[in-house]
């Protein structure tokens, strides 16, 4: 991989300045500093976390002093109550009761070790926590080891991160950008964590395009939630999405994974932007739900392809049996070989009701969902009840070779308990498989990529609603108790039969 191009910058008092678009290139000649002692796919556990760090000293910055006579003042009072006295301080929702900060840190080389953990232990818990997840101080100790760690922490002390230099948007672009190569260096086991950003743009132009109108009037709120957040990227975009339509939309995002770094890189974007972190927890969504009785205006999910659920199968089978509909699996549960279904149903659980406006929400899943179990069993029972309850809007096929982790074909499911008059009671099947735009160069499996022309393509057979080559429309009963092959009659090359 060749070096980034060097940024193109000025000097200020305060340290380098330089274009948004620069911010990202001057990191990534920080990551290219690392080849030799760390492998390009562990630039990421450098770089974000450091990222994060300085960002959070330059936000801090103008209320140091304000938190740190607060800290002598508030020693003896309850940790509740201190907690609230210094997060009045830094006016923010997070603080550092340390004393240094990126310029004493790098004054001081010999001790800078020591005093780097001495500056991340002084965070507030909630942030804390995000350097825990990232294992920092293991990063730390290795960049210590090998000669590295003074370089890397005055390079990123010269970076102006200042909120009146960078904005929360501007700064989540560039933390954004990071994260995409991060994980594109890390692409033998992206697939797990993330997904192709042109997908999600897919997914998030599907899921918003019938609420154009609502979602332009000032003043409204909504939520968004990700039950498989990975490193937010999914939040992120429609964040982006929603915020270009109306800048005044008031959002709240949130999200739940079970891996450590991929949660710590997704509470971190949220801390970058200014969202509550709060909504971003750690834990396994289909037996540890942290939002056991919230419901959301949008959804959306990629959950793991193929991936068997027995070391969840205790739990899952006792909420089935005891809690039946009440509870989030009462349609049935899949085989134990493939848990995409659980997750799918977990979705449905979150909806709104309509009466209270109701949802939508968008899922990207593999074939198995469509195609598995006959009739009468677990997966053929879900579909059934999911079209019984006309909760299937629109399953879109993408191209094979999307993900970084694996060439199978996968699937959009549209879900929502609000349809158009003219979309009750029907499905609307898509054929995108042959809208794509090959790679030059392939990351992993990844060999296509949908353009923008591709994502407007699909959109606009979604709008349209009509039959043609690329596009069919059945009625929900036209799938109950057959087998209903689609083959070239109808131009939809479905390879599977659809059983329900």
């Amino acid at each position: 991989m060749s070096s980034a191009p060097e940024p193109e910058h000025c000097r200020s008092v305060v340290g380098v300045r330089f274009p948004v678009v620069n911010h990202v290139s001057f990191i990534w000649n920080i990551a290219e500093s690392l080849r030799g002692p760390f492998k390009p796919s562990e630039y990421g556990s450098v770089v974000l976390p450091f990222t994060v760090l300085r960002r959070l000293d330059a936000v801090l910055a103008d209320t140091k002093e304000s938190v740190l006579a607060t800290v002598h003042g508030s020693a003896d009072l309850p940790e509740t109550l201190r907690h609230a006295v210094l997060t009045k301080a830094s006016g923010r929702e997070f603080y550092n009761i340390s004393r240094f900060d990126f310029v004493k840190l790098v004054a001081d080389p010999q001790d800078l070790r020591q005093n780097l953990a001495a500056y991340i232990a002084g965070f507030s818990t909630n942030v804390r926590d995000i350097f825990d997840r990232f294992d920092f101080d293991k990063t730390l100790d290795k960049l210590a080891d090998k000669n590295k760690l003074f370089a890397v922490t005055e390079k990123f002390a010269q970076a102006d991160f200042h909120p009146a230099t960078v904005s929360n948007i501007q700064m989540g672009l560039v933390f954004e950008e990071l994260i995409r190569w991060a994980n594109e260096r890390s692409n033998e086991t992206a697939g797990d964590h993330y997904t192709p950003r042109e997908v999600i743009s897919l997914m998030v132009q599907l899921l918003f395009a019938t609420d154009d109108a609502a979602l332009s009037k000032p003043g409204v709120v909504r939520s968004i939630y990700d039950p498989t957040a990975g490193t937010g990227g999914m939040l992120s975009v429609a964040e982006e999405h929603l915020r270009a339509m109306n800048p005044d939309i008031q959002l709240s995002l949130y999200g739940q994974d079970y891996n450590d770094s991929s949660y710590a890189i997704c509470k971190a974007d949220m801390v970058i932007k200014g969202q509550e972190v709060g909504n971003i927890r750690l834990g396994d969504t289909l037996v540890d739900d942290h939002f056991p009785d919230k419901k959301f205006d949008y959804a959306l999910s990629n959950p793991p392809f193929g991936v068997d659920w027995k070391d969840q199968r205790e739990e899952v089978d006792k909420e089935h049996r005891t809690l039946g509909f009440v509870g989030r699996f009462g349609p049935g549960t899949p085989a134990v070989s493939d848990g995409a279904m659980l997750f799918l149903l977990h979705l449905v659980s979150k909806m709104r009701k309509p009466a209270d406006g109701g949802s939508r929400m968008a899922i990207v899943l593999n074939g198995s969902p469509l195609f598995s179990g006959g009739a009468g069993g677990g997966e053929s029972n879900i579909r059934k009840w999911l079209l019984d309850n006309d909760l299937v809007e629109a399953i879109i096929g993408l191209p094979k070779d999307m993900f970084y982790n694996s060439g199978i074909s996968t699937y959009i499911w549209l879900l929502t308990n609000r349809k158009s008059t003219e979309r009750q009671g029907r499905v609307q099947l898509i054929d995108g498989r042959e809208f794509f735009t090959k790679l030059r160069k392939g990351l992993g499996s990844k060999r296509n990529e949908l353009s923008s022309h591709d994502i407007a393509r699909i959109v606009g057979l979604y709008s349209a609603f009509e039959d043609g080559e690329h596009s069919k429309i059945f009625r929900n009963e036209d799938f109950l108790y057959r087998t209903i092959t689609i083959e070239r009659p109808l131009k939809l090359r479905w390879q599977s039969p659809v059983t329900f």
